[in-house]
């Protein structure tokens, strides 16, 4: 089906991040997977080809283009190359909108001009050893010292752990924590007391560096502190939607990426003296799949139309998310099937999205998390 959603400019779009991929990407990402990291010169070519701080206003340095759509071509066309280790989404859809949402004027001048040049990349800490999907449990606390916050505690699993110049953590700042009592404060490369600990050795996306951060009596300036003091809490919500938005983008671009790759594949592949598409069964698979896929994608095309009117509501993101990342997983799986042994090589593409794509229903809100977000709305 011809998709609508999309206009010439989101087109011509595509074509530069397609042209980007083959240029600044593709060449690198076999070497990105041994190192376990991606090169800081992959960013700082995103930021000369404007792919940093799309949303970013232009008087701080970014592309001034809030249309989300821009957000769902970059995001289908980097999982259609292989390549989620240059986590551009990760910057873009779900740190981008804390610092231009929440930021004062002095903090958006000071980091949004580097946010969109590639020479400052980011992350954001949640998770902690004990606490994942529950914020309920976090840890890291933060006393006021006067003129500073004084931040002690640990994460693990942040993506751009290693890399990343700027982390917004998310800590506790009243001593019962909770829903009203974590707040957003900001830590620099370079602080005293911030440690990173290891790169965390992954099933799938290699190239995509994930680290345990440490946090020791950390002197966090009164100025860090982003959004309201308490108020973590309703603005984690009020951003979970469109990063929920963006894993279901690359979820359904994924499946339909293996879809055509696995097609091509069983028509070229003889068993028994015939072709695999002359099976039945194989038939029967492919259809599945692909009704599956063109279900979805209708869906996800409206979820991507309804948010770049500012209409997507939490619960439609929940469902696209763990709808999409469950297809992704199942697609994946039949995929390789269909592929016998060359689709188990490490060197194939189906058995790199294998990997690459099973932390899909796990991060942004497990599956059963937007199941109970769900029914919560329904059933009260």
């Amino acid at each position: 089906m011809k998709r609508r959603i999309f206009a010439p400019e989101h087109d011509a779009f595509r074509a530069t991040v397609r042209s980007f991929l083959d240029r600044e990407v593709l060449p690198h990402y076999e070497q990105w997977e041994k190192d376990g990291i991606v090169s800081r010169d992959a960013w700082s070519a995103a930021g000369k080809q404007g792919l940093l701080g799309l949303a970013v206003p232009e008087e701080y340095g970014g592309g001034g283009t809030p249309d989300f759509r821009h957000s769902a071509v970059l995001a289908e066309e980097f999982t259609r190359a292989g390549a989620p280790g240059l986590a551009l989404g990760l910057h873009n859809d779900i740190i981008g909108p804390y610092l231009t949402g929440l930021g004062t004027e002095e903090q958006k001048r000071r980091w949004l001009p580097g946010f969109c040049d590639g020479s400052l990349i980011t992350a954001i800490a949640m998770t902690e050893p004990g606490a994942g999907s529950d914020l309920q449990g976090i840890r890291t606390h933060a006393e006021d010292r006067g003129d500073h916050w004084l931040l002690n505690g640990s994460k693990t699993f942040i993506s751009n752990g290693i890399l990343a110049d700027l982390v917004v953590v998310v800590a506790r700042t009243t001593p019962q924590g909770g829903a009203h009592g974590l707040s957003l404060l900001v830590v620099e490369r370079g602080t005293e007391g911030f440690e990173r600990g290891r790169n965390l050795d992954k099933i799938g996306q290699k190239a995509q560096d994930t680290a345990e951060l440490f946090f020791h009596d950390v002197r966090v300036p009164k100025g860090n502190l982003l959004g309201e003091l308490n108020g973590a809490f309703g603005h984690l919500m009020t951003n979970l939607a469109q990063e929920r938005l963006s894993i279901a983008v690359s979820a359904i671009a994924a499946a339909e990426h293996l879809l055509e790759i696995t097609t091509r594949y069983v028509k070229e592949r003889e068993a028994f003296g015939r072709p695999l598409a002359r099976l039945q069964h194989i038939r029967f698979e492919t259809a599945e799949m692909a009704t599956e896929c063109a279900v979805t994608r209708a869906f996800l095309d409206r979820c991507i139309e309804d948010h770049a009117d500012g209409e997507l509501d939490a619960v439609h993101a929940s469902m696209a998310k763990w709808w999409a990342t469950e297809l992704q997983k199942r697609v994946a799986d039949r995929c390789l099937q269909l592929h016998g042994g060359y689709g188990y090589m490490s060197e194939h593409p189906i058995a790199r999205a294998y990997t690459d794509g099973r932390i899909q229903t796990i991060y942004g809100g497990t599956t059963e998390i937007m199941k109970e977000i769900i029914g919560r709305s329904l059933l009260g």
